[in-house]
């Protein structure tokens, strides 16, 4: 009559059993770990693309009622009523841009590329130099400060180009 072993090689087996379902569950939780930071990143996209919709409602209802622009109005009307909707609207030509960096659509080479080009209009210029106080108060670490001082950076480096081919000044960063 033959005896049965499970000695050794039985427990290797349930040994290599056990350590391979482990991997299984490791990997199951990973994948669901990504799959969840996936979720918040994209949820995170779409709340910020909301947020852009309702920035430019707002403001395309203030460009088009001085009444509701005068809410908007930090200057305590010294900026003409015209004026103040040009810049308005650079603030919304910003802000898409912004978003267009901040969820991936264009990378921050292109983003430099689109701001050198925004910053030849003279009307932009004046909006940025007289919204300096407001990005004063920017978490100094936030996307935002951190694209206001590339903008000053790049504003001084066209200014102080000896050329005239304004879309080769400054360095796009990496």
């Amino acid at each position: 009559m033959a005896t049965q072993n499970f000695g050794i090689q039985g427990c290797s087996s349930a040994a290599a059993a056990g350590v391979a379902f482990a991997a299984a569950i490791g990997v199951l939780v990973a994948q669901q770990r990504q799959s969840r930071r996936v979720r918040l990143s994209e949820q995170r996209h779409i709340n910020l693309a909301n947020q852009e919709r309702l920035h430019w409602e707002l403001l395309s209802k203030a460009m088009e009622d001085p009444t509701l622009a005068a809410v908007l109005d930090t200057h305590d009307g010294a900026i003409p009523p015209e004026k103040h909707r040009q810049y308005l609207f650079a603030n919304a030509l910003y802000t898409n841009a912004l978003l267009a960096y901040r969820i991936g659509n264009i990378n921050r080479a292109e983003f430099f590329g689109h701001l050198r080009n925004t910053l030849q209009n003279p009307i932009f210029r004046e909006y940025w130099e007289v919204s300096r106080p407001a990005r004063a108060s920017l978490v100094a670490d936030s996307v935002e400060a951190q694209v206001g001082r590339m903008m000053d950076g790049l504003i001084n480096d066209l200014d102080e180009a000896d050329t005239d081919e304004w879309w080769v000044v400054g360095d796009p960063p990496e």
